[in-house]
């Protein structure tokens, strides 16, 4: 009850209700806040605070940034059933609505802009002219059927992966270091409706979740910028539950030294048996690859972290 109460004190206030309508159709920093509802600092902080304390919020750290979004707990639970119960065209709300989709698209052409020149800051897939369709529809098609769970997309980039594969996810969260991409990724989940996808911006080596957190891991044409390969695949299995997947998209090996050196890959592709060796080595059982042929042919790897055996009970005791 007192968790209910303190939901309930925390959005019964125009301002916060207005925070927590926002909250609920994606992640906004402070300063995305005080831009849409024309308010000072100060105070928009004490009311995030105030939401945040009472599990109506969840907040996460990206640089100097907080973004706030709607907490998957029974406070974020009952906001949303208030937020249900509100006039779809009441003033105040639309006029955010427009406000904030405005501001989404600024920053996506500010982030735009600042990576024309970098052919790398784009969905690899399409850059490198790969035949993105097949490769998704193959990945669609052999990944298990029905809901997805909990999805983790490690460099999610422009965030292609989560719009792909969100609408199947309970819940989604994509991960990378670039703030721009972050902000590509943002605009693009937002155009899609996906509000329950959540981008943060954390190393692939030492991913900011507990173990178990994820029932899906996708890296989509990452591994080949990773120092360690085997490093990041033991830090999914770590924050992988078991019965999960991990899906690999990535370059065979190609001999392409100018490619590797264009778009600083540290790695020219990877050979099957190579990748496969790393997973086994991490703990997963992998298929076999599936070869997709293009300009640069890809393999699309699957692979699972077991269910561990139920321990052996003891024998019967057997009394003298």
């Amino acid at each position: 009850m007192r968790e209910v109460l303190a939901a309930l004190r925390a959005i019964a206030e125009p301002t916060r209700l207005r925070l927590v309508a926002l909250a609920a159709e994606g992640e906004w920093c402070v300063a995305d806040l005080v831009e849409i509802l024309g308010q000072s600092q100060p105070r928009l902080s004490r009311h995030l605070k105030l939401l945040t304390d009472a599990g109506v919020l969840a907040r996460a750290r990206e640089g100097a940034n907080i973004y706030f979004r709607l907490a998957e707990t029974p406070g974020g639970a009952l906001a949303r059933s208030a937020l249900a119960r509100l006039p779809e065209d009441d003033p105040h709300l639309t006029a955010d609505r427009h406000r904030a989709r405005s501001l989404r698209a600024a920053r996506a052409r500010a982030a735009s802009a600042a990576f024309q020149a970098n052919p790398t800051a784009w969905d690899e897939l399409r850059a490198l002219d790969l035949p993105a369709a097949a490769i998704e529809a193959r990945l669609l098609a052999d990944l298990p059927p029905g809901p997805l769970g909990r999805l983790l997309d490690i460099g999610t980039g422009t965030g292609r992966m989560l719009e792909l594969l969100g609408p199947r996810a309970e819940a989604a969260t994509g991960i990378d270091l670039s703030r721009e991409m972050l902000a590509l990724a943002r605009a693009r989940l937002s155009a899609a409706g996906l509000a329950h996808c959540a981008l943060r911006q954390a190393d692939m080596t030492r991913l900011p979740f507990g173990p178990a957190s994820f029932d899906l891991i996708t890296l989509s044409m990452v591994l080949h910028y990773a120092d360690d390969p085997p490093d990041v695949l033991a830090e999914a299995a770590r924050v992988l539950a078991p019965g999960g997947t991990v899906a690999i998209i990535d370059l065979a090996p190609h001999g392409d030294d100018a490619l590797v050196r264009r778009l600083a890959h540290r790695w020219p592709g990877f050979p099957a048996p190579q990748l496969a060796a790393w997973l086994s080595a991490a703990g997963f059982v992998s298929r076999p690859a599936v070869v997709i042929p293009g300009p640069l042919t890809v393999h699309l790897h699957l692979a699972a972290r077991p269910v561990p055996a139920p321990a052996p009970q003891g024998a019967a005791r057997i009394d003298a």
